[in-house]
């Protein structure tokens, strides 16, 4: 079975429907590297040439740069013609606008050698899940974008915010909702413990798991999507590649952004090679392995340039043989309670 990269699929309950394949701009905001708004844009409008019809982005990534780059393309389209979805939790911030009780996001930043997202200018992230501060934080996004309305809204990494997302930027989102300025709520993470949680506690549209739902790892399978199952919430899927490993399993790979540990980079190099055996590429059965659940609604793909761009649309076509399937949990290498392409 192959996937139609650029069929529409119902968002669960909210009445809006997004491509099998979205486009999200963490690449094009500067993750790992710089890239220049002439090629933002160029990988922006060419995943529209492609058929993509769902894009992400973020105030993280490029400090609004990936904002007003999705923006600037998005707005001569018609409205009604694509699905957009964006994040609270950080503010962009210049210098000046910092003040002494703001929580810098320090982590992925700072100029280290080993940071997330190149910094190419004064601003700065300052973490902030109040009420106030989700509506500050929409209201900049729209201002950024050139748009009138955010389909989805998403709360941002909120690992160590839990408390002030469920209290502050949960309840705001849900008046959001209700008065039109945005369509759905959800939640955007790189773990699915607390995605769970909110699924659980809260009246979420749809969660965003980066990274935790691939050929690497299939814990989300315990509670995260049978509650979204039960409850009507649409997954959609990032970090398929798990930044990059999946992609190129070598030593110096890259696996949740940091140096893959020589144990992850051998298990991705084995399911690499039971790839090889069947003449599937490595990227094709991890591009089209989380889209075989039910409530996958969309795969959110960031690249950083045409070329690459261009992959998933001809792997999510490629006929996998269900040999290739068989053979992976085989040798214990998925899970047995996976679904897969059938």
């Amino acid at each position: 079975m192959a996937f139609d990269p650029v069929a529409r699929i119902p968002l669960g309950r909210t009445g809006l429907s997004v491509t099998r394949l979205g486009f999200g701009s963490a690449s094009i905001g500067g993750l790992f590297s710089v890239v220049t708004d002439d090629d933002a844009r160029t990988a922006i409008r060419a995943a529209w040439d492609s058929g993509i019809r769902y894009f992400d982005t973020a105030p993280l990534y490029g400090y609004g740069g990936a904002e007003r780059n999705v923006g600037s393309v998005l707005r001569t389209m018609p409205r009604d013609a694509f699905v957009l979805s964006t994040k609270v939790g950080r503010l962009v911030r210049g210098p000046d606008a910092i003040g002494p009780d703001d929580e810098l996001d320090r982590q992925r930043f700072d100029g280290r050698d080993d940071a997330f997202y190149v910094r190419s200018g004064p601003e700065r992230l300052v973490f902030d899940y109040s009420a106030d501060g989700v509506r500050r934080s929409i209201d900049e996004s729209l201002e950024r974008l050139g748009l009138d309305q955010i389909d989805i809204a998403l709360i941002h990494d909120p690992d160590d915010h839990w408390q002030p997302a469920l209290d502050g930027a949960y309840p705001a989102l849900a008046r959001l909702r209700e008065q039109g300025t945005i369509r759905a709520v959800g939640a955007g993470m790189n773990q699915s413990e607390m995605l769970h949680r909110f699924v659980r506690e809260t009246d979420m549209d749809a969660v965003l798991l980066a990274g935790r739902y691939t050929l690497l790892e299939q814990g989300a399978l315990d509670a995260l999507l049978p509650a979204c199952a039960e409850r009507g919430v649409a997954v959609l899927v990032g970090g398929v590649m798990n930044s990059g490993l999946l992609a190129d399993p070598r030593a110096g790979s890259r696996f949740n952004y940091t140096p893959a540990p020589a144990d992850v980079v051998e298990r991705a190099r084995r399911i690499g090679e039971v790839c090889d055996r069947h003449g599937v590429p490595l990227r094709a059965a991890a591009i089209q392995f989380p889209l075989a659940h039910t409530v996958v609604a969309s795969l959110v793909v960031g690249v950083r340039t045409v070329a690459h761009l261009d992959e998933y649309p001809a792997f999510a076509r490629l006929e996998i043989p269900p040999a290739l399937w068989d053979d992976l949990r085989t040798e214990d290498l998925l899970r047995p309670d996976a679904p897969t392409p059938s």
